[in-house]
């Protein structure tokens, strides 16, 4: 929303002259790099159909079965942890059974590429800038890939459905009440993007609290910054829609927090007031989360998105011609970005920590990161386009960089890709199994049997009945209830 002063005439002119984005084959080879991140994105939504229940699913398979989304709803507020907008979403894929955990990897795909490509284009819009034809996507797409698949477990972050939900969508879903605000010009329709806002908000702290807690530190501030980053006229705008979602966070917070279910989950964890600000706990989150950011921070493939934001520094332009500056706040910025983002990520560690203690920081629990780790790669970007402008004024010959860039943009797709293909065989092999035992299973109990062996198939360090040696049945009960079995036994030990 920051004009950018406008240089003299000769350099409007040089600027005309020489602007990528006016030229055809710019547009056909920045559209060209989408291809790469949309075709890992194709081929991911592609072996979705190879996903079958596991650890939790198992549960909400027969609750849904039995007693209607309405009754998963009641069960989560009453008894299991109060988020009721997570088990709207949950019930929405449960409720078609097997084939909703199918369909859940495109329908999610689809949905994060399609916001944060909207985000893009209105940003863009809003900023009076122009791009390539195909930037935008670009932007999008890679963004979406490096979120989704860039991970160590790809499939707790974008195939088991019951993840996806508490940990993957929310910070997209909050991306999407952006929408309505770069939209916004009139009188009602600034009114509509304050009250998606709070509506938001309100859906966000009964959906996941972790993204409750990235929310709001932005938020705020975004608030606290207003009065000198934001132009007069949109001011007031902009600290109604920030302070609206403060208060829809902060009014489904307490609807969670004093939720029977939520009082329930804390004790049984022991994660009350002060268990979670004990010292020790905080120590111990606080070393989890450094190591948390290491990990993220060593993962050479987030380059990609530092890149991506260096081309669109390089190739954007204003209307009239002339080439955009980078704000004159970008410093404050910056250290703002950074701030919120480790003060959100320790937050979110640090009550994630008396559920998941030391394993909060194993790559096996990477889907917990995910609350915070689009805000990472969305501020990686925004620093590739602070790079990319300050190249362009203190550079003649781009060039060079734009190759760079755009051969980076493509190698961080690689691994990812053979990760992808790697995870789609076991997937396959996994689905084979579980099918056969499904048929089994349903057979036997419709011949009358009220036991029956289960054999564990376990993929991506995923729960299944009888892990820990066997000592542990978790979720076994759930698998008895939806076959409609009295128990089943351990498969491994009667072979």
């Amino acid at each position: 929303m920051t004009e950018a002063p406008q240089g003299s005439r000769g350099e409007e002119t040089a600027d005309r002259a020489e602007r990528p984005s006016g030229r055809p084959w710019t547009a056909l080879w920045v559209s060209a790099l989408a291809f790469p991140p949309l075709a890992l994105l194709a081929a991911a939504s592609w072996s979705g159909r190879w996903v079958r229940p596991g650890a939790d699913d198992w549960c909400f398979l027969p609750a849904v079965r039995d007693d209607g989304v309405t009754g998963l709803v009641g069960k989560f507020y009453f008894d299991d942890n109060g988020r009721v907008a997570n088990a709207l979403l949950v019930g929405a894929y449960a409720k078609f059974q097997v084939a909703g955990h199918q369909w859940f990897p495109v329908v999610s795909g689809v949905l994060v590429l399609a916001v944060l490509w909207a985000v893009a284009v209105l940003a863009l819009r809003r900023a009076r800038l122009r791009t390539p034809r195909g930037l935008p996507l670009l932007l999008a797409a890679l963004t979406t890939a490096l979120f989704l698949f860039v991970t160590p477990n790809t499939y707790k972050t974008f195939y088991w459905p019951a993840a996806a939900v508490s940990h993957t969508l929310p910070p997209v879903l909050a991306c999407a009440a952006l929408i309505p605000l770069l939209l916004a010009r009139s009188r009602r329709g600034r009114a509509l993007a304050v009250a998606v806002a709070a509506l938001m908000g309100a859906f966000l702290a009964t959906l996941s609290e972790e993204t409750a807690i990235v929310v709001v530190m932005v938020l705020l501030t975004a608030l606290l910054l207003s009065g000198r980053v934001v132009p007069a006229p949109d001011r007031g705008f902009v600290r109604r829609w920030c302070a609206a979602g403060i208060a829809g966070t902060a009014a489904g917070a307490v609807v969670l927090i004093t939720s029977p279910g939520s009082v329930r989950r804390r004790e049984r964890f022991g994660a009350e007031t002060t268990s979670l600000l004990a010292p020790d706990s905080l120590a111990a989150s606080l070393r989890a989360f450094a190591e948390i950011t290491v990990t993220v921070a060593t993962t050479w493939q987030y380059a990609g998105a530092v890149a991506v934001g260096v081309l669109l520094g390089l190739l954007c332009g204003r209307a009239d011609g002339t080439t955009p500056r980078p704000p004159a706040h970008a410093p404050l910025l910056t250290a703002a970005g950074v701030l919120v983002l480790l003060v959100s990520g320790y937050l979110c560690t640090v009550i994630a920590y008396p559920v998941f203690g030391d394993r909060v920081s194993d790559p096996a629990a990477n889907r917990l990161w995910n609350d915070y780790l689009l805000l990472y790669v969305i501020l990686l970007v925004g620093a590739g386009t602070l790079l990319g402008l300050l190249l362009r004024r203190h550079t003649r010959r781009t060039a060079p960089a734009k190759a760079a860039c755009a051969a980076l943009c493509v190698l961080v797709c690689f691994g990812p890709a053979v990760a992808l293909g790697n995870l789609d065989t076991a997937m396959r092999a996994r689905a084979e199994k579980w099918d056969a035992q499904d048929r089994r299973l349903r057979e036997g109990a419709a011949a009358g049997e009220r036991v029956l062996p289960y054999e564990r198939m376990v993929i991506s360090q995923m729960l299944e009945p009888f892990s820990q040696g066997g000592r542990s049945y978790w979720p076994g009960g759930c698998v008895a209830d939806l076959y409609g079995l009295d128990r089943v036994t351990d498969g491994a030990r009667g072979r």
